[in-house]
């Protein structure tokens, strides 16, 4: 195929991409295919490598090895003019000495588009942006919101095929982060662009994008929609990564009869059988070390007399902490020296070192093993 035609429907495509700095891999063979207008989010630690991949796919460095295709396209040896790919960063980046216009306009007198051509498109992303009112101001004066937005408009204004968003949101307000979160999901579904969106903000992840990334050490851990990668996650990393209050993991054995001996430091062994169909098969429990994992919103108060069922495990467990979150409230417990984490709606009425009942369903319930990471089983109800 001739390197030269583009064909519009294929989007992103990256292959065994490979970057060092010095001897430390920082890009580790990702593979990664985006279709046609749509939105990736990437999300993993400091360092992980998110912010490397997308200076590779703008051409700000160059890979070591692999390929980059955008619409059909090979772009990995182009110079990053040629991409036709824009670039939105955390700095914004906003010329201090032009006005919005002027700072919305330099990329197209860049590429040599006339003055009135230049005009009429300042014009169209300043109303799509609703910066009309702020052409002839300059940065200094401009909120941290409107400067984000200009630093958008300025990416917009070229109708580059690709968008790559570069943390944008990490320097604004909670309530600010929230309004422009919503903001680019709109201009997104608007100009129906395919995009890569990096963070470190979970929440901004699985809102955000039409699939979802978890990368770790310039590795992709796993790949999907958000409600696959946080119902289904792949490993260990990704599971707690994704859990935006905490991960509950209580260590256990399996046993031959079919039930699981629950090992905490600090309390008693209790053996509960789970529900069937809740644990994986037993051939891939023999010999392990496992950790049984809940999510904080999964696990209930519950009647203090009530024992273990196949359907949830019951444990007694004292409250240490409660964090009120407004319309939620987060409880830290101890069980042994086990820390749990329980959210629930409202304000429970309970007394720092009161005992409280918990239950844990077996229907949340993941399972880890605790050496490698990898998880050996998903509840059904989860799918």
């Amino acid at each position: 195929m001739d390197a030269s035609v583009i064909h519009r429907d294929e989007g992103l495509r990256i292959s065994g991409l490979h970057k060092k700095h010095g001897q430390q891999a920082v890009i580790d063979g990702v593979d990664i295919t985006l279709a046609a207008g749509e939105m990736l989010t990437l999300v993993g630690p400091s360092g992980c490598g998110k912010s490397s991949l997308l200076s590779l796919v703008a051409g700000l460095q160059q890979a070591d090895a692999g390929e980059i295709h955008l619409n059909g396209r090979r772009i990995d040896a182009l110079g990053p003019r040629e991409r036709d790919v824009a670039m939105v960063f955390q700095n914004y980046a906003l010329y201090p000495h032009m006005t919005v216009a002027e700072n919305l306009g330099f990329p197209l007198e860049m590429q040599g588009w006339n003055k009135a051509k230049r005009s009429e498109r300042v014009l169209e992303v300043a109303k799509l942006l609703q910066l009309q009112p702020l052409l002839e101001r300059r940065p200094a004066q401009l909120s941290g919101g409107q400067r984000q937005r200009v630093a958008m408009g300025r990416a917009l204004a070229r109708h580059p095929q690709m968008f790559l968003f570069d943390e944008p949101l990490s320097n604004l307000d909670a309530q600010l982060r929230t309004e422009m979160r919503g903001e680019i999901k709109l201009l997104h579904q608007k100009l129906g662009r395919s995009a890569i969106y990096v963070t470190h903000d979970q929440v901004e992840a699985m809102t955000l994008g039409q699939r979802l990334a978890v990368m770790r050490a310039g590795r992709l851990q796993q790949m999907g929609t958000p409600q696959e990668v946080y119902q289904r996650p792949v490993n260990l990393f990704v599971a707690q990564f994704m859990a935006h209050a905490g991960l509950n993991l209580l260590p256990a054995r399996w046993r031959a009869d079919g039930s699981l001996s629950l090992q905490p430091a600090g309390a008693e062994a209790q053996d509960w059988t789970p529900a069937p169909g809740t644990l994986p098969p037993a051939q891939r429990l023999i010999g392990r070390s496992l950790l049984l994992a809940w999510r904080p919103e999964l696990l209930r108060l519950s009647d203090a007399a009530q024992p273990s069922t196949p359907e949830a495990l019951r444990l007694h467990a004292l409250l240490r902490l409660s964090e009120p979150l407004g319309a939620d409230c987060l409880l830290h417990l101890q069980w042994g020296e086990q820390r749990l984490l329980l959210r629930q709606p409202g304000w429970p009425d309970c007394q720092i070192g009161q005992g409280l009942a918990i239950q844990l369903p077996a229907s949340g319930l993941l399972v880890f093993d605790a050496e490698s990471g990898e998880c050996l089983s998903a509840s059904p109800s989860l799918s």
